[in-house]
């Protein structure tokens, strides 16, 4: 059976140079994630906010801790410290949240716009119409010190190939949608963040720059 060493090292030979892989660590405990990280690994992954804050405390402060799961508003403020990068904005509500801690805090904060692209309705994400509607609403100044760098996506869990491609292409023209309409003059809008441990592949295909994978390093 392979090491988690050996796993991340071929893992990485897969994906081409400029994708981020952000290494899903959720449900592994320190010492797991320590040999990830000693592989020279920084880009974590946690889905649970008290999960990560419990979590970041015990491991080396060169991590960058993204949060890619649903957040809830009441746990923004726990999260701030220790996140640089939020996956999972999905409302108005939220993300004006995150901007009022983050202020509080003195923390810049990166996040993604969370899409609703699957057929599986108990996914959350936003769609391009609420999105419109958001940002039409705001400027930059409002949102600092955050940054919307891009959006993601999580497709339907299919053994359809051509429908998860349908779903990441979907993604892809909201980004490009987005860009031209709002962001057009921000060059740190440039992340898609899609793809997880069985379509990761895919998403690349389909223009990825950012994938989730979890069970595919730590089994």
């Amino acid at each position: 059976m392979n090491t988690i060493e050996e796993r991340i090292r071929q893992l990485k030979q897969t994906i081409p140079a400029g994708i981020t892989l952000v290494a899903v660590s959720k449900n592994q405990p320190p010492p797991v994630v320590m040999e990830a990280y000693q592989t020279g690994h920084r880009v974590f992954g946690e889905n649970k906010a008290q999960e990560l804050t419990a979590k970041a405390p015990n491991l080396p402060e060169d991590i960058e801790w993204h949060f890619i799961g649903h957040l809830q508003t009441n746990k923004v403020k726990s999260i701030i410290p220790v996140v640089s990068m939020i996956h999972s904005v999905d409302s108005p509500r939220l993300l004006k949240e995150i901007v009022k801690v983050a202020r509080k805090q003195n923390r810049e904060v990166d996040c993604l716009l969370q899409f609703h692209i699957a057929r599986e309705e108990s996914k959350y994400g936003l769609t391009i119409e609420s999105a419109h509607q958001m940002l039409q609403a705001l400027t930059t100044d409002d949102l600092q010190p955050v940054t919307i760098r891009g959006v993601m996506g999580m497709a339907t869990f299919t053994d359809d190939a051509e429908q998860i491609a349908s779903e990441f292409e979907l993604l892809k023209k909201i980004f490009h949608e987005l860009k031209e309409r709002h962001f057009h003059h921000s060059p740190a809008f440039n992340q898609l963040s899609m793809g997880m441990s069985d379509d990761y592949t895919i998403a690349i295909g389909k223009g990825s720059t950012m994938v989730r994978i979890g069970s595919v390093i730590f089994g």
